[in-house]
């Protein structure tokens, strides 16, 4: 999910759409709060660990 976010964000900057711009940040902060929780061992969508 991260790396689908700084994609769109790339995308998004170059080709100056902003929705992109904007639904690649919203992604790269799920993303990394996802991460964050499957690295502290908290159960994400019922799996012990998010990849």
């Amino acid at each position: 999910m991260i790396i689908l976010g700084v994609i769109l964000l790339i995308i998004g900057l170059l080709a100056g759409i902003g929705i992109l711009w904007t639904i690649g940040i919203i992604l790269v902060a799920i993303g990394i709060v996802l991460w964050i929780l499957g690295a502290v061992g908290h159960a994400v969508g019922g799996r012990q660990h998010y990849w």
